[in-house]
């Protein structure tokens, strides 16, 4: 009796349709939308009947937004963007993502716009900035409209960064419903008849679906724990200080090998982000600085300097068009303050170490007094520091002469003599 309950159970569940769920809670950059792809391969090929994209993005990148929508308006599956839960947004470029969906809903609490198109480079000039900013609206309409929704609404979260709170949102037909969590708004959409992008009209049959969460893959969650500046950033200078040290200490092996490995991910990180090339020759300005204060001493100014190019450069490293893809300021602070005052250290002591003199050898013997052992015509043996060596003289020294070690070749010793003290004069 209970193996046939087993087996309607699993039946039932069986013929449940397949909701596959993808949770986008990020900004979007290359990672997410490389994980969104992967997500949307996975539901085309599982047989899963929707596949619901749970959203709540600041914004990003408009090269990785336009993928992601290129990406959902290629599904052969249909896309559920559901803004979720309360207080989550679709912000920027968040909200060409969500009007690209076969089905655009939101929780309520949620907010959605705010899409006008920010430069990563800095403000171009008036009409460069209006041809960015119409290519952007013409996306927007080439599948707003195609979707049955409100065009122009739309075009007012590009054009004026109007935002949409999700009340006002299904008002304005720029979604198409609004419901308190996935299982209501997959009942909600049982039967409902969406608009491909290619025209053709479709129903769904959602009801007492069952939402099976896809997980990322390892790979996708350290690219998208590297795709942090401010992460990139402590690695890419915790390996060079790790590649210093193995440098200074050769043979240690594991700091030359974890740095590299360091700097490596940190560089990885920072390559699929907008990088601004004037902040990079800002930190070769930096580092120039502190070396030169090491070397030379500057009484800190030169230091001082460094830090100020560090922190500018790593602050400005980044062209985040949202705060959320920049580097922190403390971030910043710290990581210019930390770098530069022990490259400054670091770099004093080893430029000591090369002034200092040999503390073993014939090197170790230059500016020492000596004594003749016997008389050096102009070779002989002389006693330095309590230790007998084979030195020469330019010109015969009786035995018992001080004299003074001027150089050495090889383990031979050059030594001239030490002029007598003149005598005090008589008082007066």
């Amino acid at each position: 009796m209970a193996i046939a309950a087993w087996g309607l159970a699993v039946s039932a569940s069986a013929q449940r349709p397949l909701v596959d769920k993808f949770i986008l809670d990020d900004t979007i950059q290359p990672v997410s939308a490389s994980e969104l792809q992967r997500a949307i391969d996975q539901a085309n090929a599982n047989g899963a009947q929707a596949l619901l994209v749970q959203m709540d993005t600041p914004g990003g990148l408009v090269d990785s937004m336009r993928a992601m929508a290129g990406a959902i308006l290629r599904s052969r599956v249909p896309v559920i963007v559901y803004v979720s839960p309360s207080g989550a947004r679709a912000g920027s470029a968040g909200f060409f993502i969500l009007e690209s969906a076969d089905v655009a809903a939101m929780a309520p609490g949620t907010e959605a716009g705010a899409a006008h198109v920010v430069f990563e480079f800095g403000k171009p000039g008036t009409t460069e900035e209006q041809k960015v900013e119409n290519d952007a609206l013409a996306f927007l309409r080439s599948y707003v409209t195609r979707r049955g929704r409100n065009a122009q609404a739309a075009a007012a979260a590009v054009a004026s960064s109007h935002s949409y709170t999700a009340e006002e949102a299904l008002k304005a037909n720029l979604i198409d419903f609004v419901a308190n969590n996935d299982t209501q708004l997959l009942n909600d959409l049982n039967g409902f008849q969406i608009t491909r992008i290619d025209g053709a009209k479709m129903t769904l049959h959602l009801a007492g679906a069952r939402i099976q969460v896809l997980r990322i893959s390892l790979r996708d969650e350290l690219l998208g724990w590297l795709v942090d500046p401010n992460i990139a950033l402590l690695f890419l200078v915790a390996g060079a200080l790790l590649i210093y040290l193995e440098f200074n200490a050769p043979g240690t092996i594991v700091p030359g090998a974890l740095g590299t490995l360091m700097v490596l991910l940190g560089v990885f990180g920072l390559n699929l982000l907008p990088i601004r090339f004037t902040a990079v020759l800002l930190l070769i300005a930096g580092l120039a600085f502190l070396v030169l204060e090491a070397k030379f001493g500057g009484h800190g100014a030169l230091a001082i300097a460094g830090i100020i190019c560090l922190t500018f450069g790593t602050l400005t490293l980044v062209a985040a068009p949202i705060p959320q893809m920049g580097v922190d300021p403390l971030v910043a602070i710290a990581i210019s303050l930390g770098f530069g005052g022990i490259t400054v250290f670091l770099l004093r002591l080893v430029i000591r170490a090369r002034k200092r003199k040999a503390s073993m050898g014939p090197d170790s013997m230059v500016g020492l007094e000596a004594t003749a052992m016997e008389p050096l015509t102009p070779e002989g043996h002389v006693l330095v520091e309590g230790e007998i060596w084979r030195a020469v003289a330019s010109a015969p020294v009786p035995a018992g002469a001080a004299l003074r070690v001027t150089g050495h070749q090889q383990m031979l010793l050059h030594v001239e003599p030490v002029p007598a003290p003149h005598p005090p004069e008589p008082a007066p």
